[in-house]
């Protein structure tokens, strides 16, 4: 039985740091509801990338219908706003066909932008960009970086400072329109109206999730992590310091091409996959708590705590 747009029901939003167990509470949750997952990550969406973007398993993806994994290609264009609109119509469709809907993912932008929606950010400035570029080539990302941290703190704390493109982005948005990104997100941000969001974020001490990562890199590697980018390194050797390519900068995945390369040895890929997916993981929460209004739940510690946990949220939305 279809639902109505005026009798939507609660779409759950489960979002926490990478490794806190996002996609199993989803899974117990989607059977428990009858649900379909739309999943939040901004790298699982690429056939390529998979043992180091920790997908759900080919079980898991037979056993509840996913959404935005495995759809495109390295190179194919897609932005948090391209995921922002066609998840919306995709809940709709779900929702006609009689379904509930879970979103689950830690994609910081992709989640903003289907909880809030974009602030009305202006186009890209070719000549400011040119300048921050040349400075940026100049002086190294360190040095611009300092600067958003003094014009916009609250945007810098959401960044990993040796990713060049968002912050060239952001200090290009405020040098054209003289505001921060974080003071336009907070003029522009609306609710789709028909939609009925509650979102949850998985919590844990922080020793015991740093702890988790560093169990799960190890299973990567085990997996076959090495191999997967190894593969990727040679298909697209040619256009890895093309910083446009976001997804070949991905942690996991740039470590082992700085190997590769023989810029540094295997254990120290290893060593800095770890350090690198903690600060994604500080990141995010940091995110979650400045950006979302989020309601926190301890993180399950095994299989009948997210039954437990799914069965609850069922019960009370």
């Amino acid at each position: 039985m279809a639902f109505s747009a005026s009798a939507q029901p609660p779409i759950f939003v489960l979002l926490g740091p990478t490794a806190s167990g996002k996609s199993a509470l989803a899974l117990a949750l989607a059977t428990t509801i009858d649900a379909e997952i739309i999943s939040a990550d901004s790298r699982q969406i690429y056939r390529e990338l998979t043992i180091g973007t920790a997908k759900p398993s080919p079980d898991m993806l037979l056993k509840v219908k996913h959404h935005f994994i495995n759809e495109k290609t390295i190179g194919e264009p897609f932005t948090a706003g391209d995921f922002a609109s066609e998840a919306v119509r995709r809940i709709n469709d779900i929702h006609q066909r009689g379904k509930r809907v879970i979103i689950a993912g830690g994609s910081t932008l992709y989640l903003e932008g289907l909880l809030h929606g974009f602030a009305d950010l202006p186009p890209a400035n070719p000549d400011i960009r040119a300048k921050l570029i040349a400075e940026l080539e100049r002086y190294g990302s360190g040095q611009l970086y300092e600067r958003l941290q003094q014009q916009d703190p609250e945007q810098a704390k959401t960044l990993d400072a040796t990713k060049s493109q968002r912050l060239i982005r952001s200090l290009e948005i405020i040098a054209i329109t003289g505001k921060s990104v974080t003071e336009l997100q907070a003029l522009g941000n609306v609710h789709h109206a028909n939609l009925n969001f509650r979102t949850f974020g998985l919590s844990m001490p922080r020793e015991q999730l740093y702890q988790l990562i560093n169990q799960r890199v190890d299973e990567m590697v085990a997996a076959g992590l090495c191999n997967e980018a190894e593969g990727l390194y040679h298909q697209y050797l040619q256009i890895l310091g093309d910083k446009q390519i976001s997804a070949l900068q991905t942690v996991g995945y740039q470590e082992l091409f700085q190997y590769f390369a023989g810029d540094i040895d295997f254990a120290e890929a290893v060593t800095l996959i770890k350090q690198h997916t903690r600060n994604y993981a500080k990141r995010q929460l940091t995110f979650f708590n400045n950006r979302l209004t989020v309601q926190w739940l301890q993180a399950p510690e095994n299989s009948a705590d997210f039954t437990a946990i799914a069965t609850t949220l069922a019960e009370q939305n």
